[in-house]
Order: C-alpha cells, then sequence, then structure tokens
C-alpha cells in the first residue's frame, strides 16, 4: 500500500507527516517492525552487496532520504510527494515519543556525542523516557548481550547511529530477536543532534546538496566517495530509464558476522562497553 518501486526496491510514497502516521500504527500493533533510509550511495551500495539489498528490501518501510532519490523517481515517472531526511524523521519521532510517553533507546556514536545528546534531547525534548543508550564500537562477541541490554531496557523505540552497511546488518540479524516495535537506523544523526556535526543550511537541502555541504567540510576524506557514487547513481538511473536495469547484486555480500562497528567516523576508537539508562 502506497509503495512504488525504484531500483528494484519498494519505497513508501509518503511525505514526512504520513510516515509518522504509518509509524504510529507499527507502534501500536507492538510487534517489530523495521525502517530502512534509501538516498543514493545506498542505492550503489546495495548493487554490490546482496546481503544489504536484501535486508533494505525485506524492511517494514523504506523512506526516500535523499533529494536524489525524489528526483529519480519523478524522472522515472513514479513521483514521490517529497524527501523523508533520516534526521528529520527522528526528530518527528522524538516528539511522537515525548508526547505519548514511549521509551526511546540509542545505540550508536561515542560515549562523549551519547552524553551531550542526552542533555541536549532532555533540554528539547522535556519528560522524554530515554530508557537508555550504548556507544556503536563494539564487536560481533557483544551483540547478543546489546540485545538482551535493549530488550532490559523495554524500549518502543530503538535509534541506530552507526553507518551503512553495519547499523542494516545489525538490524537485519536481530529484528526477530529485539522486542522492540519500532527500530530505525539514522546514519549520522547523533552526531547533528548532539551538535558534534553541522547539519546543511536548509536552502542547500532543498537544492539537493546536502551531500555537498559534508563534501566541503572534508574534501580529503570524501572527493572520492561522493565521485564514483554519483557517477554509478546517474549510470544506474539511465539504466533505469531505458528499462535496462538488473537488481541483483553483483556478489552475495559480506559474512553474516558483522565487523566491529563504528560510526561516522575513520578514526579507531576503543570500545567502552558501557551501558547507560535514564
Amino acid at each position: 500500500m502506497d509503495k512504488i518501486e525504484l531500483f528494484g526496491c519498494p519505497v513508501d510514497s509518503l511525505n514526512l507527516d504520513q510516515t509518522v502516521n504509518r509509524i504510529k500504527g507499527i507502534i501500536r500493533k507492538r510487534e517489530p517492525g523495521r525502517h530502512s533510509a534509501l538516498n543514493a550511495a545506498k542505492i550503489v551500495r546495495m548493487r554490490k552487496d546482496e546481503k544489504l539489498r536484501q535486508i533494505v528490501t525485506a524492511s517494514d518501510m523504506v523512506s526516500a532520504d535523499g533529494q536524489s532519490v525524489v528526483w529519480a523517481s519523478r524522472l522515472l515517472g513514479k513521483p514521490l510527494p517529497e524527501r523523508v531526511a533520516g534526521i528529520d524523521l527522528m526528530q518527528k519521532l522524538l516528539s511522537l515519543a515525548q508526547e505519548r510517553g514511549y521509551g526511546v533507546y540509542l545505540l550508536g556514536a561515542t560515549e562523549e556525542v551519547l552524553l551531550k545528546l542526552g542533555e541536549r534531547l532532555g533540554r528539547e525534548y522535556p519528560g522524554l523516557r530515554l530508557v537508555g543508550c550504548r556507544n556503536g564500537y563494539f564487536s560481533g562477541r557483544d551483540e547478543e548481550n546489546i540485545v538482551q541490554e535493549i530488550n532490559a531496557a523495554h524500549p518502543d523505540i530503538l535509534f541506530v547511529g552507526i553507518s551503512t552497511p553495519k547499523k542494516e546488518y545489525f538490524l537485519g540479524k536481530y529484528q526477530a530477536k529485539l522486542r522492540v516495535p519500532f527500530c530505525m537506523g539514522v546514519g549520522g544523526s547523533f552526531d547533528v543532534l548532539s551538535g558534534k556535526s553541522k547539519r546543511a543550511p536548509q536552502v542547500m537541502r532543498r537544492m539537493g546538496l546536502e551531500w555537498f555541504y559534508r563534501f566541503v567540510q572534508e574534501p580529503a576524506r570524501l572527493w572520492k566517495r561522493y565521485l564514483v557514487t554519483n557517477l554509478l547513481f546517474l549510470f544506474y538511473l539511465l539504466q533505469e530509464r531505458l528499462g535496462k536495469s538488473n537488481h541483483r547484486a553483483d556478489n552475495q555480500g559480506p559474512a553474516s558476522e558483522i565487523p566491529s562497528c563504528k560510526a561516522d567516523s575513520d578514526e579507531p576508537v576503543r570500545a567502552t562497553g558501557k551501558t547507560r539508562g535514564k
């Protein structure tokens, strides 16, 4: 219902408020529901990673997180109403949690970022039930314990602030064991909402240039990623337009074990293994 297919992936054709309303229904059902965000980089990665493709396409909800995906949908004659950015959706859900008394668990980023994020959420969402948080630096040996810690906190919403594809691997692997009504990967949103990173101005977001804003901040690290990703996305879009696309990945993806999770940083960080609850 209300879905279209883009690049071999079902995408919910909903605006931001409609997406929130659909999530309200998922939480009411009390059955594990999982959301995935789709942008150009993830579409390109799914062509190389069959495991990631299967996890994303099996999500209960998929939103167009990138403006380029919205533009592509219009070019392909399947127009999406608007971009549903993950960080905007997260903030809407935080307001919903504050209003309805839902418990929220944060998984990802560093201890420092989590501390600042918790303080900021406490100021901006008074009364929000932050039932627990855990940094995103862990190995496969820690995963079962982390799932148990999350379940013990009884959250209604789990936000996973870990980079792609590690957050998708984690949620895809453990969704059945996580007794959480709604799980959502939010990438680097913890860094932005904590104040560690800055988000692009609204005018650049409307123009689809949020990626360029990030590139300007870290050109040495990001130039190759964006150059290759953007060119490949345009190539795949042309294939879609000509009806010559093959949505299967070129390989079967990585092994089922999840490597040590890192947030959106290339610097090694020692895992602390701490969990905090509120």
